[in-house]
């Protein structure tokens, strides 16, 4: 018997470990990153480097984006954002953070961001609820964020919805333009 607790106690023990790495965020709607978001831009990633941050002394990860259209806030032509986490080649150390988006060079995004933190930190708002791929399909400009968009945007609490017109056959799709003006009007007073 003695035995059997102490098995069922590694075992309790090893299921409390392993979900204690994992990062949950609750679902963000469309609306609230629009709002909440200080700086949301639609960009293109011209460079990662990953360093050894010197305010917070962790591994970072800084992604420089050409500002392709700026939604809100104010910024430059090009905006660097600062995530804790990545793979620093020179030391071979890998810092992951599970639910920090990665972003490709080359690729482009619509990025909705918090203030920077005092160590100057500024992942997306919800983490990867924050970051939307642009795709190009069938000549067509496409946000997609793998979520179903039409349910992103609705807002039952809000008295006037804004429509986001997303594709029919795949409702984790919407034309950039579409998302966009979405976006904007949601920051109309």
């Amino acid at each position: 018997m003695k035995v059997f607790f102490i098995v069922l106690s590694l075992l309790f023990n090893f299921l409390l470990i392993t979900n204690a790495s994992a990062t949950s965020t609750l679902p963000i709607t469309l609306e609230q990153l629009s709002t909440r978001a200080t700086i949301i831009f639609y960009g293109k990633v011209i460079s990662n480097q990953v360093a050894n941050d010197d305010q917070s002394g962790r591994i970072a990860t800084f992604t420089e984006f050409e500002v392709i259209d700026l939604i809100k806030g104010k910024t430059g032509s090009t905006h660097t954002i600062k995530q804790i986490g990545g793979y620093h080649k020179d030391s071979n150390t890998r810092l992951l953070i599970h639910g920090v988006p990665e972003f490709l060079p080359g690729k482009e995004y619509v990025v909705f961001l918090p203030e920077k933190s005092v160590l100057g930190f500024s992942s997306p708002l919800g983490l990867h609820q924050g970051s939307f791929s642009v795709l190009t399909v069938d000549n067509e400009q496409i946000v997609s964020s793998g979520r179903n968009l039409a349910e992103q945007a609705q807002n039952m609490n809000r008295s006037v919805q804004v429509p986001l017109a997303v594709r029919a056959d795949k409702p984790s799709q919407s034309r950039l333009d579409d998302f966009i003006n979405t976006v904007r009007a949601y920051n109309t007073p």
